[in-house]
């Protein structure tokens, strides 16, 4: 079996004069978190309804475990559209059933996996409300059970948290990763570098139509590193500029307190020694390397591109 889920290759898709998606490549690891990442407008939402078959790509080709992405592929995915599509009128217990026997699900079964869910996120009592008497953060738990009551394969969240409170949120979380650790793949598509950083393994980013960037989120991190360091010092005796070598700059010192904070740039130094020169003036509180978040390369990598 493939070690992907998905792969795309040289995916393209023009609507008129408007190129959405340019030869657009990536692989999907299988049991993997991977974030769909990119500005408003780059192409996102155009490869998820590819995957989604809701349209076509005019070039390239999609594989699903290997094999040629096929109508019989979407009983294998679960999608969470980022427009919501419960109906405001209808009973949610009705249609929570409705929903997972669209998925395949007989009657009996889909009652007894909702009657599950609806315990675990203390939805029994909406059983018999109708969807417009829910708040939207309600009507989200309602469709992220329906969403994966069929325990899909491949799972697509767009936007998932979505109208959501802390605590929701953190309760969605926790069900993604354990959805992970059970072995199913899933795609987030998201504006919010947080989430990214807490769930995903893996992203690709889409900026004017193209993939910018992708990889492992551990690679990447590593990729944008500026060897800039923070070290905390608690009574300091002395400035660190004065004891460090041409081999560092002090960046920026703050003090708070009996604390002295310095970001340190290394340039053909090691952290080792740069521990030894801090040492010197104090007493090291703590030490670590400063690596750009995922909002911070999401923004560099969108300006440059």
């Amino acid at each position: 079996m493939s070690p992907f889920i998905i792969e795309a290759d040289h995916i393209t898709k023009k609507y008129a004069s408007h190129v959405a998606l340019e030869d657009v490549n990536f692989q999907i690891p299988v049991g993997k978190i991977y974030g769909m990442l990119g500005p408003n407008g780059a192409g996102k939402t155009t490869m998820i309804r590819i995957i989604n078959q809701i349209i076509a790509p005019d070039e390239g080709d999609l594989k699903f475990f290997g094999e040629k992405l096929l109508p019989k592929h979407i009983e294998s995915i679960g999608y969470l559209p980022e427009e919501r599509g419960l109906y405001k009128k209808m009973k949610v217990g009705e249609q929570s059933l409705y929903l997972a026997q669209l998925k395949g699900l007989k009657k009996s079964d889909a009652k007894e996996k909702l009657k599950f869910w609806f315990d675990k996120f203390e939805m029994m009592g909406w059983w018999n409300k109708k969807v417009e008497e829910l708040s939207k953060g309600m009507q989200q738990k309602v469709q992220f059970v329906t969403t994966i009551l069929h325990e899909p394969k491949l799972l697509i969240l767009d936007e998932p948290f979505t109208g959501f409170d802390p605590i929701n949120s953190a309760l969605v979380k926790d069900e993604i990763l354990a959805l992970k650790e059970k072995g199913t793949s899933i795609i987030i598509s998201t504006h919010r570098m947080e989430s990214v950083e807490e769930l995903c393994d893996h992203i690709a980013l889409i900026n004017r139509s193209k993939v910018v960037l992708s990889g492992s989120v551990k690679d990447i991190r590593r990729q944008y590193k500026t060897d800039l360091y923070e070290i905390k010092v608690l009574h300091s005796k002395q400035s660190l500029a004065t004891v460090l070598t041409e081999a560092y700059r002090v960046v920026s010192t703050e003090v708070d307190d009996e604390e002295t904070i310095y970001r340190v740039k290394i340039n053909g130094g090691s952290a080792n020694e740069l521990i030894q020169f801090a040492s010197k003036t104090g007493e090291v509180h703590n030490f670590k390397e400063v690596v750009p978040s995922m909002n911070d390369i999401f923004i560099q990598t969108v300006q440059n591109n």
